[in-house]
């Protein structure tokens, strides 16, 4: 019994290690080796464009500081908080020291002992700290009371209304970008999602290449279009070699491609038939192919009017041939409509034609048997009567 237990303890930790370094090994090759094979991308999964330009000329960089308020929205929030509270925090010291200037000139500070009569420019302005102060109330129209500015100097008047002015549009420029940063329709298209794969099946007895996308709010999107693009390198007959070619391709829904009721998922689909550049692929050679497959969703946010776009890309390795969704809407008891998420990118193998080619010839060869067959070796010859009662 002991020498039974032992071997079975053997056998177990040996199935273990064996199991252990496999998934090891998978593990390793994924993360090292993986990578490598990865296609080159021009637009992520989630819709970032992966691109970049070389050899700018300077001129060209100061177009962006004349789109100033572009420019500001496109920069990163780590940025854009640092501009913010660098212009706030600049401001009140450079109009600091202006304050501390005015004070210095009329002899208002205490180290020039001012009579018991005189009037400074403003009122209990010691040294920069307090011009400091005075210049953030000033600013910010806090207005405690304790610091003002009296009738005595002009200068100091004219200060007191260019900060005043000046306050008013760096408050003005600053909230505005950070509420229209906040608000931008991007943010919105966070809330549409696509499949992780494309399938490729029959779909009314045609063969069409299938997305799926889903609004995961209930507030619709107005006007919504999608269509494609296909990116792939090819050759002109001319041996001009273009990279990044673009080719139209065409999604509906069986209720067409404009104006999407998008209140649930959408499963949007695309012929493939003698036009498109799909044809001429089969399920062998997907994988060997180089293209990416750019799909794009434009609508109108219904709560803000602002238009925005998804989009999102697959490659030959994302797009499986012999699938088709798993279905996720269906009715409750309470006669609610339920939408599950878990299958959303599930997909189901299906019988489907190994290639476009080969369905459209199936189909003719049974429209030819349907019209009847024709015998090309069948002769018709004609040849004389005879009379068999003639004798």
């Amino acid at each position: 019994m002991d020498t039974l237990g032992r071997n079975m303890l053997r056998t177990l930790i040996r199935v273990l290690t064996e199991r252990m370094f496999k998934h090891l090994r998978k593990w390793l090759v994924a993360h090292f080796f993986g990578h490598s094979r990865q296609r080159a991308r021009l637009v992520s999964k989630d819709g970032r464009c992966n691109i970049e330009f070389g050899n700018v000329e300077a001129h060209s960089r100061l177009i962006f500081f004349l789109d100033i308020w572009t420019t500001v929205l496109d920069l990163k929030w780590r940025y854009k908080m640092t501009i913010f509270i660098s212009a706030f925090l600049g401001s009140w010291f450079f109009f600091g020291l202006l304050w501390y200037a005015v004070a210095y000139i009329h002899k208002d500070l205490p180290e020039f002992h001012p009579s018991v009569n005189h009037t400074p420019c403003v009122e209990n302005i010691n040294g920069l700290t307090s011009a400091f102060l005075f210049s953030l109330e000033t600013q910010v129209t806090i207005g405690y009371g304790f610091r003002f500015v009296t009738e005595q100097c002009g200068t100091a008047i004219f200060v007191l209304i260019f900060q005043s002015i000046l306050g008013v549009i760096i408050n003005s420029f600053m909230c505005g970008a950070i509420l229209a940063k906040i608000s931008r329709p991007k943010k919105r298209a966070k809330t549409i999602t696509f499949s992780k794969n494309a399938v490729i099946s029959k779909r009314g007895g045609k063969l069409c290449l299938l997305i799926r996308v889903a609004n995961l709010r209930k507030s619709l999107l107005i006007g919504s279009h999608i269509y494609g693009k296909l990116l792939r390198t090819t050759v002109t007959p001319e041996g001009e070699t273009i990279i990044l070619d673009q080719i139209n391709i065409n999604f509906v829904v069986d209720a067409g491609n404009e104006n999407l009721f998008f209140i649930s998922p959408l499963t949007i689909y695309h012929v493939i038939d003698q036009n498109s550049p799909f044809f001429h692929m089969a399920a062998e050679t997907l994988p060997q192919q180089d293209f990416e497959l750019v799909v794009f969703l434009d609508g109108t946010v219904e709560s803000t009017s602002a238009t925005c776009q998804v989009r999102t890309s697959y490659v030959p390795e994302e797009v499986l041939w012999g699938y088709r969704f798993a279905p996720i809407v269906s009715k409750t008891k309470e006669g609610k409509y339920r939408v599950d998420f878990h299958n959303f990118s599930k997909t189901v193998e299906v019988e489907t034609p190994h290639c476009a080619l080969c369905l459209y010839n199936e189909k003719d060869a049974r429209a030819r048997l349907k019209r009847g067959y024709d015998n090309p070796n069948f002769n018709l010859s004609e040849g004389n009567e005879t009379d068999d009662t003639k004798m």
